[in-house]
């Protein structure tokens, strides 16, 4: 039976334009006043912004964007596991219920991500009971960087993993969470491709898949032909495939990968993880088979 790929990623060329959804100010539990943060991610060569203090929308308006594009957003916090309101209108108010809350962020207008996962000392800020009954939501914090210096752990691939495998279409973000300038700056960002720098053209890229999250590694190119995927990430030292269930199907130490996916493979989906120097890692969405 022949094997389609389902590539989320837009034709090579495509401008590629990086980001972070999730930061704090003084108008909720952040150190910095809104055009401080701003600025601060402005100085680091940002292309957009989502401003997300808990359970408030900072209004990007009257800010100095610095040639960013700042995306209107908040965290809805109270009441329940936290999620990214992205592109937020008006506030939704927090529900015990989340899928009344991610509802309600869908009737807004704008698409609702689940938060640091595997946060707090139970490493399960958000079980995966809950993640595999709500419906509606794009994806989850696959990396959030202020868990870093918190209790449970940042990275929360293992809950991607079994999410994807179950049958779900959600795609991984990575984020800084930043409160402190000192600490949480520029410790994650999502890549998105896009020819068209608004609100809108970033938040398409997001809606469709077209982008990566990072720690670190850059990744340059991506691409599909036929049954093969292949990823080029210039400061990688090594380029891993994953599949179904996490299963490492593939590696190479190098800058580039490419992996065919046989007719007869048990595989519903396949994703990419690039390391670099250190701690250093990117993630590429999954690719989805169709046989």
């Amino acid at each position: 039976m022949p094997v389609a790929i389902e590539n989320p990623y837009a034709k090579p060329g495509t401008p590629w334009l990086r980001g972070n959804l999730h930061a704090h100010t003084t108008n909720s539990d952040g150190k910095c006043a809104p055009q401080a943060v701003v600025d601060l991610y402005a100085e680091r060569g940002y292309d957009f912004l989502m401003i997300s203090d808990h359970d408030k929308l900072t209004d990007p308006e009257p800010l100095n964007a610095r040639g960013m594009v700042l995306i209107p957003g908040n965290e809805i916090s109270a009441k329940g596991p936290h999620l990214l309101h992205v592109d937020a209108h008006s506030i939704v108010p927090p529900d015990e219920d989340r899928q009344t809350v991610v509802n309600n962020v869908l009737a807004d207008g704008g698409f609702a991500v689940l938060n640091h996962p595997n946060w707090q000392k139970s490493f399960n800020h958000c079980p995966l009971e809950l993640l595999e009954k709500l419906e509606g939501f794009v994806g989850i914090e696959i990396y959030n960087g202020v868990i870093r210096r918190l209790d449970g752990s940042p990275l929360a691939t293992d809950k991607w993993d079994r999410l994807l495998s179950g049958g779900r279409r959600l795609w991984g973000f990575g984020n800084d969470d930043s409160h402190r300038p000192e600490d949480d700056i520029a410790l994650a960002w999502n890549v998105v491709q896009s020819d068209d720098r608004s609100v809108k053209g970033i938040v398409d890229a997001f809606l469709d898949g077209r982008f990566y999250a990072s720690t670190g590694v850059e990744i340059e190119s991506v691409s599909v032909e036929g049954a093969t995927v292949k990823v080029t990430a210039p400061n990688a030292k090594r380029l891993v495939v994953n599949g179904d269930w996490g299963k490492r199907l593939k590696q190479a130490d190098a800058t580039s990968i490419a992996y065919t996916v046989e007719e007869n493979a048990p595989q519903t989906y396949i994703r990419i993880e690039a390391y670099g120097e250190g701690e250093a890692q990117a993630w590429t969405q999954p690719f989805f088979i169709r046989k």
